[in-house]
Order: structure tokens, then sequence, then C-alpha cells
């Protein structure tokens, strides 16, 4: 269990350890359930995003809802093609499960959500953006990760889907040529949430270790710097 500061009493022990659960239990999902979403439920994840910290108090997103299933169509289509053509960067084993990754998902969510950024928000000076503008991606970022959590303390799946070229996306959902479409994030009920990721699952990749990535003080360990 997790204990707490007496000086911070907001959470109890037990909503402590759910937003734990929530973190650790977050995957990436792949299979959807064809069950309309419950609408207070959706309302409540968009409520989570758009609660997520943002620089300046910027709030650069936008969230489109796509439930049209000729567009998921079209989307699905041009995500398949990206999705071979970046097969090409792998080799032997690694491709071979790459190509058998599949974007029906796409089709088989009741909902798709397009997440986008607009760097423009808040004017050409916004306050803590001036040496690092990119916070506005950063952002957007916090409000897709607030989603994702909220969604899987819903018991909804959420899969991210990457593969795709901003142009065609943005051609499809009229998005205008300043704004990023980020993310499109299939959204939907699901059989089952894997104990761990996907991918590590498979054997593509392992969750490193987290006490390699910490360092004290300065960049290094005290072995590098004796070396």
């Amino acid at each position: 269990m997790i204990s707490g500061s007496p000086t911070v009493p907001d959470f109890t022990e037990a909503e402590r350890n759910a937003v734990y659960k929530a973190i650790l239990a977050r995957r990436d999902i792949r299979s959807f359930l064809p069950d309309e979403i419950d609408e207070d439920a959706l309302w409540r994840i968009l409520v989570a995003a758009h609660h997520g910290p943002s620089v300046g108090y910027m709030q650069p997103w936008n969230f489109i809802l796509v439930r049209d299933k000729e567009r998921l169509r079209e989307i699905q289509q041009t995500v398949e093609g990206e999705r071979v053509r970046a097969a090409e960067n792998y080799q032997d084993l690694k491709q071979d499960y790459y190509l058998r990754l599949k974007v029906e998902g796409l089709l088989q969510a009741p909902l798709t959500i397009c997440v986008t950024n607009d760097s423009t928000r808040g004017g050409p000076h916004v306050l803590g953006r001036n040496t690092i503008p990119e916070t506005d991606l950063m952002s957007t970022s916090c409000a897709i990760e607030n989603m994702w959590l909220a969604a899987r303390a819903e018991g909804i799946g959420l899969g991210w889907v990457s593969i795709y070229q901003k142009a065609d996306i943005r051609q499809i959902l009229r998005i205008p040529e300043h704004i990023d479409p980020v993310a499109l994030l299939s959204v939907g009920y699901t059989s089952h949430f894997p104990d761990i990721p996907l991918l590590e699952r498979v054997g593509w990749g392992k969750r490193l270790e987290l006490q390699s990535l910490i360092y004290q003080d300065y960049w290094g360990n005290e072995e590098d710097k004796e070396s």
C-alpha cells in the first residue's frame, strides 16, 4: 500500500492507490467491442483531457470526435498504406511482426478522437514559452495522457494510432494547415486489458530499469565519471 504525507490530506489511501492503479494498468488497446461508449463517461474523459497542464495556460488542444464510418474507412486506408511502407524499416522477425500489426481498431472502435495542437493559440508571446516553443506540443501530450488514464479508470480502451501523414489527416478531417493532428485515438470498450504491454509480451522490447535512468545532481553515474 502507498503511504501518504499527513500534510496533504486531500486523498484517502484508497484514492491514492486508485490513481497509481490507473497509471500502472494503462495499456495501448488494439481490439475493441462495437458497443457505443457511455456519453457521460466520454464527457468525463474529455474533461480530464481539458484539465491537463499547459504552459502559459495556452490550452492548445482540440478534439475531433469521428464516428462516421466512411470517414473512418478513409483514415484506416491511409494508415494502412503508411503501415506497410514503415515495415521496410525493420528486418526478419521484427518486420514479420510489424506486418501482422493491424489497424482495424479504427473500424472496430465506435469512436476515434483526433487530438490536435494549435501552436498559435495564446498569441505570439505565451508565458513560459519564449525559449522552448515546443511546449505547446508537450501540453497537448499531457492532455492525451489525462485522457488515457481517465479512459482506463472508466474501463474504456484507448489506442494511439501514429502511422499517418499529417497532410492526409488534415484533408480527411478538414483541419486547417496551421493545426497539427497530433494523435488519432481509437476509443471503445474492450474484452481484455493485458497485464503487460503488447510489445513487451511479444518480445519487441522491455521496460527499462528505472534505477538506470536516474542520476544525482548531474548527468551520469560515479562509475561513468571514473571511466
